[in-house]
């Protein structure tokens, strides 16, 4: 026989004798339940409590993420200078799928966030469902238009003849995993943004152990060259995938990526992606100007491209701290703003710029004295070292800005405030990185090249300053 309970309904303006007790499961009670826990935890907890929990999963999973990609760099190091160069290459393919699957990711889970900030629970699942399934098909299309026009991409991406026959077999794995990637971004943003970020790391985490693993498999037992690492990483995006779906299809989540949820409403359709134009043009640039720099390096051969890699690659992992903490982040300003409790925004805010930037700044001094000792793991070229090294120390001086944009943009894109959001995230990789880059390498040549990133940073950082303090000048009182 199935058990019941009461659920009483009421309002604080209800006597007791207009109350009504109303039958209900006790597996639908255990669900409310949990919600309400839920929802007690993201608007009640400690907001440094908060964050830190949330943030340590983001950030285990940010580092694995960035482990995986450094691993496929060192293990193609071993090969030749052109193999590593192709690396960064693919790089900026990467970039461009991840583009598309942040886009819808930070789109549904912006508008999850405060959904559920609000108590709409079956909206937030319309939002998932529907944000899911647009990013799997733009993945299948991707996939197919990127095998098509294989070569012709890899030389705008910035190939040089050595490096293609490397960058086409590495591209061609990639794009063939390209709807699992695209897909799988959008799962684990909705995990981190329902404030499940365990769950997240479990699937990212899962996949870049194992991609770390059959890299050594592929490459040093069975030699399978570039195609290992591409192999190794398209099996990998895989595995991640199947596992994080299986947090949704087991109901760990308040949302759903059923089919019956889907919604074909354009307006539904333009909130998801608006909300996420802000991580489309951060990741976007990204493309263009790992395309445009890999161009301006490529003027010195393939070694400048590789060491350039290199260093992307070194600076990534280091920027992990600050982004993985930003993320932690992200859930608390989405639900707590939908939920009206605006100090814990502000506060949320200041505790992630502050540990953000300690954490980020020893990561970097570390780093920054150990430029050479870091680029020789990838590859034992002394062109690519001597390249190398003052691109890393300039990225090393300019990490201590990058929390500040960081925390910016995650609070504006987590809010819904998409204009503030937009323009902030085409800064870094964009509106200032590349006129910087196209100046820089015509006047200075290599020393340009080596040193726009840093300089991009420092004045995005001062550029958020003033939308800073008109946010927080005219924020409620809760």
């Amino acid at each position: 026989m199935k058990q019941f309970i009461g659920f009483i309904i009421s309002s604080p303006s209800d006597t007791i004798e207009r109350r009504q007790i109303l039958p209900i499961s006790k597996g639908a009670f255990n669900k409310v339940k949990k919600y309400a826990t839920q929802y007690d935890m993201m608007t009640k907890q400690s907001v440094p409590s908060l964050i830190v929990k949330l943030g340590i999963p983001t950030t285990i999973s940010m580092f694995i993420t960035s482990l995986y990609n450094m691993a496929d760099s060192y293990y193609v190091g071993q090969i030749n200078t052109s193999a590593s160069g192709a690396t960064g290459i693919v790089l900026g393919l990467m970039a461009i799928l991840q583009a598309i699957g942040f886009m819808y990711g930070h789109g549904t889970g912006s508008v999850i966030s405060r959904l559920l900030g609000k108590k709409d629970v079956e909206g937030a699942r319309k939002f998932s469902s529907t944000g899911f399934w647009l990013a799997l098909i733009s993945g299948f299309v991707l996939m197919l238009l990127g095998l098509l026009l294989l070569e012709p991409l890899m030389y705008l991406l910035g190939s040089t003849p050595t490096i293609l026959p490397y960058a086409k077999t590495y591209a061609t794995c990639i794009l063939c995993a390209a709807p699992a990637l695209i897909s799988s971004c959008v799962m684990n943003i909705i995990l981190r943004y329902e404030g499940r970020a365990f769950f997240a790391m479990v699937g990212l985490t899962s996949g870049g152990v194992l991609n770390i693993f059959l890299d050594a498999l592929f490459m040093d037992c069975m030699n399978m060259g570039i195609f290992g690492a591409g192999l190794a990483t398209a099996i990998s995006q895989h595995v991640s995938w199947f596992i994080l779906l299986t947090m949704f299809i087991l109901r760990k989540t308040q949302t759903s990526l059923a089919v019956r949820y889907i919604t074909i409403k354009w307006r539904t359709i333009w909130e998801i992606i608006s909300t996420g134009l802000p991580s489309l043009a951060r990741q976007g640039l990204a493309s263009i100007s790992t395309m445009l720099l890999n161009n301006a390096a490529g003027a010195y051969g393939d070694a400048a491209i590789a060491a350039m890699s290199i260093v992307n690659r070194i600076s990534m992992f280091v920027f992990s701290v600050a982004l993985g903490i930003g993320q932690g982040f992200q859930p608390v300003a989405g639900f707590n703003y939908g939920a009206k409790k605006y100090s814990r925004v502000k506060e949320g805010f200041f505790f992630t710029l502050s540990l953000g930037t300690i954490l980020l700044g020893v990561a970097s001094l570390i780093v920054y004295f150990n430029a050479g000792s870091c680029i020789h793991l990838f590859r034992d070229d002394p062109d690519v070292i001597r390249m190398g090294i003052p691109a890393l120390h300039a990225q090393c001086i300019a990490l201590f800005f990058v929390p500040f944009q960081v925390c910016n943009n995650m609070t504006f894109q987590s809010i819904g405030y998409m204009f503030n959001a937009t323009f902030l995230s085409t800064l870094r990789n964009g509106l200032y990185f590349i006129p910087i880059l196209l100046i820089f390498s015509h006047v200075f040549g290599l020393a340009g090249i080596q040193t726009a990133q840093a300089v991009a940073d420092i004045l995005t950082c001062f550029t958020c300053i003033p939308f800073t303090i008109s946010f927080f000048a005219k924020l409620p009182k809760d």
